[in-house]
């Protein structure tokens, strides 16, 4: 293999364009007429803190790499040696087939077997397709073992709005509560909170310039048609990140050191919270043979 995430797909449509990895059917990139709306990375390095991967079937971390499935304990492979957790599901190092692939429009697929810690196999399949200012992700999901089991997808898109500083964007979130982590553990306190009167309130949006963030929100309200809008607004220029309702959590991530770009934002949807193997929370639940479908996407419009 050339090099870690392997073969590069170009997706076009109009003045739109995206890339996608073979490994880990990660988003490299998303621009629409040669402006990034997407933190990218050289095709010879791993994505940098996650950057653009698919989250499966976990986001986030497990504490301790340990959950329990069906009254047996599972020992997953521990991923995240500082902390001794599971980070972050896993597929994102594997090489994903190629089903299809047209000029706007690309799906990828891989099986979930045989993996330490995952006791009941499921067959992934995802796929993107491109519009003039959009990028519509589609995920299935079907369990392709004899047991019932509960999973969660998320993925880590880091979004910019051309090369305009991270700090003078402004990051509006339709939630309503909130998990702060614990820093050294990097794990959600056991209670969610209420975002009403703290810091916590995007609702009404704020600059991302007074927040540092590696949290999750729950609680978030729909828009008219069903789905969650999440903002990063500049201007008259309004960048969008939609989700179905099955992705009823955000995990927003600010960190200070992203490569080639230093500050950035990441907003992740996920179907639920980190340690979700462990606490049941938001679990998508299927039995044999079982399949689940969710959409998210990325739009690129003036604001309202």
């Amino acid at each position: 293999m050339a090099n870690p995430t392997g073969e590069q797909f170009e997706l076009t449509m109009g003045r739109a364009r995206a890339v996608v990895t073979e490994v880990g059917a990660g988003l490299r990139a998303f621009e629409v007429g040669g402006t990034p709306y997407l933190e990218t990375f050289d095709p010879a390095d791993r994505p940098p803190k996650g950057a653009g991967q698919v989250l499966l079937p976990w986001p986030n971390r497990t504490k301790d790499a340990r959950w329990t499935h069906q009254g047996e304990e599972q020992q997953l492979e521990v991923t995240e040696p500082a902390r001794g957790n599971a980070i972050h599901g896993l597929t994102r190092h594997r090489e994903w087939t190629l089903l299809e692939h047209a000029e706007s429009s690309i799906t990828m697929a891989i099986d979930i077997e045989d993996e330490p810690g995952w006791p009941v196999p499921l067959r992934a399949q995802i796929t993107y397709a491109l519009a003039p200012r959009e990028l519509t992700v589609t995920h299935e999901v079907r369990n392709t073992g004899e047991q019932e089991v509960g999973f969660g997808v998320g993925t880590h898109p880091y979004l910019r709005i051309g090369d305009l500083p991270t700090d003078d964007l402004t990051l509006t979130l339709p939630a309503s509560r909130v998990r702060p982590y614990l820093a050294e553990e990097q794990l959600p306190y056991a209670e969610e909170q209420d975002v009403e009167g703290t810091e916590y309130d995007l609702r009404a949006g704020r600059p991302l310039a007074e927040l540092d963030l590696d949290t999750a929100f729950g609680g978030l309200a729909p828009g008219e048609d069903g789905r969650h809008h999440h903002l990063l607004t500049h201007g008259g220029t309004a960048l969008e990140v939609w989700t179905d309702p099955d992705f009823g959590w955000v995990q927003v991530f600010t960190p200070d050191d992203l490569v080639g770009r230093g500050r950035a934002v990441a907003i992740e949807p996920m179907t639920c919270p980190a340690d979700a193997l462990n606490s049941g929370t938001d679990l998508i639940t299927l039995a044999a043979g079982e399949s689940w479908q969710g959409s998210w996407g990325i739009l690129l419009r003036e604001r309202a």
